[in-house]
């Protein structure tokens, strides 16, 4: 299993593919198993894929120190330069899109092309989750145990994609149950997006060409975040998914992939 010293840990990581370099950020809780086989395939055949699991997540180290945004930026940055990466194409879903804005913002010249799935800007211009989504997050520890499990792929899942879809749920239910991250693990890194202060007024001052995507019926994270996003960021592209939950790329991984490799490959 490769393992890199990033910092203060020893982080696990994944490479896939030849060509230009796209470094994958995960959300809260999961690990590069989330980003489902179908999806980094897709993407690994025109680029050297770089995902990871973050720090307390997965198979890298869980210390008790270090979650913050800014943080976790951190960590992606000395990988790439553990990895001998100059510049590269980030992607950054979920709590991963708030660590890749964070990445442009204050590492320009190390960024490409950047691509944020379900995310919001933070702080208070975000549009939070139902109160009752808010509290089963604060609530539940890993969301990878038992009936805990099957709660998370109906917050993931739009119901009705989930009722008809029986097999897929059985195998994201398999990935999701993979070196899950334990539970004060998953608490911290929960807080830090909490006590995160966003982006919104900074948003403005990216200067790098984005693709900004999500599902819109995302439960998480509603879509009027990308709305939001696509608003500010100056040199920005915005594209919804029907029918997509906060786990579009897994229901629609070659619709996804395609706008993905699509925006990369184009000359901005």
């Amino acid at each position: 299993m490769p393992k890199i010293q990033v910092r203060d840990i020893q982080m696990y990581y994944e490479e896939k593919g030849e060509g230009p370099v796209l470094v994958m950020i995960m959300g809260l809780g999961a690990n590069l198993d989330w980003w489902g086989d179908d999806f980094r395939n897709d993407l690994s055949r025109e680029f050297r894929t770089i995902a990871f699991d973050n720090r307390g997540s997965g198979r890298t180290d869980r210390p008790t120190t270090g979650y913050t945004i800014a943080n976790f930026a951190r960590d992606t940055i000395e990988l790439m330069n553990k990895l001998d990466i100059k510049k590269a194409h980030i992607m950054g879903f979920s709590m991963g899109g708030m660590v890749a804005q964070e990445i442009a913002l204050h590492y320009p010249e190390r960024v490409d092309k950047l691509v944020l799935g379900c995310t919001n800007c933070g702080g208070d211009q975000q549009v939070p989750a139902d109160e009752d989504v808010r509290a089963w997050l604060q609530k539940e520890n890993s969301g990878t145990q038992g009936k805990v499990k099957d709660h998370l792929v109906h917050i993931l899942f739009p119901h009705k994609f989930a009722s008809t879809h029986k097999e897929f749920i059985k195998e994201v239910l398999k990935w999701a149950g993979k070196a899950p991250i334990d539970a004060m693990s998953f608490q911290r890194q929960l807080r830090m997006i909490f006590q995160w202060d966003g982006n919104y007024d900074r948003l403005t001052g990216l200067t790098v060409p984005v693709l900004v995507m999500h599902g819109q019926e995302d439960a998480i994270i509603p879509a009027e975040n990308a709305n939001i996003l696509n608003k500010m960021i100056p040199e920005s592209e915005l594209r919804l998914f029907e029918g997509g939950g906060h786990g579009f790329n897994t229901q629609f991984p070659h619709k996804v992939s395609t706008e993905v490799l699509s925006f990369l490959n184009h000359n901005h």
